[in-house]
């Protein structure tokens, strides 16, 4: 790579940009980056521009020498990029209402990156994401994608599964709220080294070790969660329940929030029919969240990235990519938590699998981290129920397919009747249809069966 550093980030307009480009700055000194272009679409310039303006000042006050660009033609941006990162949403926000709303208007849990809404949100992301790999492909072969555009399991699945493509990287903020948490209930500070056995797929982890200082700590951690003395923050999106006692002791590992939706489902449905019937799914509220963080924005007095984005949920996401940029370029051989193919580090799941795990990062990419070579047998019926889930979905969202869609749809374990998978399949096609170019003629089809 050049001395000189260029990011290009798709999705430039989106709310988490300041937040990146604040990982950039105090990084500086390490990764040397002296262009980052932001791309958008056209739908989202309004956004963009705002966004840009605000990273102007953001680099004027920090004194580096780091030229901001804006484009909406993003094979423009891509020349002589280092890094791509994807952080976009098909649809904007009305899109993920409707990924909510569908479901929950038939008793279904409503969410963006699992059950029937996670579903389309992948089926509209992963061929935007392969249109994305083709130009980098072309024009910067030798870039690395470092996505944190969601469902990032599913997208990750689909780019190892179905394209030749290998410098991509899925991140998740979900493994660093861990982290955090875990720094924090064992007051723990930056001298302490502190290393995190974590595995499973992207929204769906359990840790089974912390080590700190190279001894366990984790009874103490496993015992205080369990028995609710130490409490875990969910993360914005999600209802703060904690997990039963029992649960806790009978996996003697810690789940992330996300296994609410399956370990809770009951409960989680019934908050969210709660909130539906008042009128607002989490869409409603992050739209706005949105609108007051781009009118803070628009204040040409700001030039930091203001606290109030850490409500949005996927807060340090950011961050995240920033840090796995910096272990790429300066090969640091660090622990990071990804989504990666793991080539049959695993013995006990099929070799050609896409996981979340502890990984160790370096010039290379990532590879499972030495100590984690087995998954825990006790939750393996549910890993693969979901990983059949995303395999099937990524296929669906490549071939357009009616009944590949319905495959998929049938598998989650958030649908429970086959005939309501017909209906919300049939559903959110027609609702997405103009988000989802591949299904147009199983789109069209079923238009002329309504009719």
């Amino acid at each position: 790579m050049s001395h000189k550093l260029k990011v290009v980030t798709i999705g430039g307009g989106s709310s988490y940009t300041p937040e990146l480009l604040e990982g950039f700055i105090k990084r500086y000194h390490e990764l040397p980056i002296t262009e980052l272009w932001l791309v958008d679409v056209a739908e989202g310039k309004e956004k963009l521009d705002i966004i840009f303006e605000l990273c102007q000042r953001m680099v004027k006050k920090a004194g580096i020498p780091l030229t901001i660009h804006k484009t909406l033609n993003r094979r423009e941006a891509l020349k002589n990029a280092d890094f791509v990162t994807t952080q976009l949403r098909v649809g904007q926000l009305k899109a993920r209402e409707l990924d909510e709303s569908i479901p929950l208007s038939h008793g279904y849990l409503g969410q963006e990156t699992n059950g029937a809404g996670g579903l389309f949100k992948g089926l509209r992301t992963i061929p935007v994401i392969f249109d994305i790999i083709k130009d980098v492909e072309e024009i910067c072969p030798n870039a690395w994608i470092i996505n944190f555009t969601n469902p990032a399991g599913m997208v990750t699945e689909a780019v190892y599964r179905h394209t030749n493509f290998k410098q991509f990287i899925g991140v998740c903020n979900i493994p660093i709220g861990m982290k955090m948490f875990i720094t924090d209930v064992l007051d723990l500070t930056d001298k302490d080294e502190l290393s995190i056995d974590l595995f499973g797929l992207n929204h769906m982890v359990f840790i089974k070790d912390v080590i700190v200082n190279g001894q366990s700590r984790f009874p103490e951690l496993l015992d205080g969660v369990a028995s609710g003395t130490l409490t875990a923050g969910s993360v914005k999106n999600i209802f703060d329940l904690p997990f039963s006692e029992g649960l806790i002791r009978s996996l003697n590992m810690l789940p992330c929030s996300y296994l609410l939706y399956y370990f809770k489902q009951k409960e989680m449905l019934a908050i969210e029919m709660g909130e539906y019937y008042k009128g607002g799914a989490r869409a409603k509220v992050v739209q706005k969240v949105e609108k007051q963080l781009f009118d803070l924005y628009k204040d040409p007095d700001l030039n930091i990235k203001p606290k109030e984005l850490e409500l949005r949920g996927g807060a340090y996401y950011s961050d995240a990519a920033c840090e796995v940029i910096n272990a790429i370029y300066n090969d640091k051989q660090a622990e990071h938590y990804v989504n990666i193919p793991h080539h049959g580090h695993i013995d006990n799941i099929p070799a050609d699998w896409s996981i979340e795990v502890t990984a160790i990062l370096g010039r290379d990419g990532a590879k499972p981290h030495p100590r984690l070579t087995h998954f825990d047998e006790k939750v393996m019926g549910l890993i693969h129920t979901i990983k059949g889930f995303e395999i099937a979905a990524s296929k669906a969202a490549i071939t357009g397919e009616l009944n590949d869609a319905l495959l998929a749809m049938n598998l989650t374990p958030l649908v429970l009747s086959d005939k309501d998978a017909e209906v919300l399949t049939r559903e959110l096609l027609l609702a997405h249809k103009a988000h989802l170019p591949n299904f147009a003629k199983a789109i069209a089809q079923l238009e002329k069966s309504t009719h």
